[in-house]
């Protein structure tokens, strides 16, 4: 059953800057995401698409950005390239309350844009 729907767009610029900021790049980026991002090099594209699941998974849940801090959720990509959320701390704590068992997580863009649709299943 589908308990929610969430969807974000970010502007590849606007994320270029941020990453910029160690601070900002640890405080919003798990570690796993750290480490794959490295592996390719930091493409903005790729960082920008990390960013917008982070929000669409908030949406998806319903809470907006509240209870649980960014770098506790994960983009992350199966072997063959499917994106997968990966959830730690109270993200994860508040997903279970949900009973939400899985994530379906879609990534698109463009030369400026991300989008990104994350569907929380109970």
């Amino acid at each position: 059953m589908i308990y929610g729907i969430g969807c974000d767009m970010t502007e590849i610029d606007r994320l270029k800057k941020a990453i910029e900021s160690e601070h900002f790049y640890k405080r919003v980026f798990s570690e796993d995401e750290r480490n794959e991002l490295a592996i390719k090099n930091i493409p903005p594209q790729s960082v920008a698409a990390c960013f917008a699941a982070k929000e669409a998974f908030s949406k998806s849940i319903g809470t907006g950005v509240r209870g649980f801090g960014l770098h506790e959720i994960s983009l992350l990509h199966t072997e063959n390239g499917k994106p997968y959320l990966a959830l730690s701390g109270q993200a994860k704590i508040i997903a279970n309350n949900l009973q939400i068992k899985l994530f379906h997580v879609s990534v698109s863009h463009t030369g400026s844009q991300v989008m990104c649709v994350v569907v929380a299943e109970q």
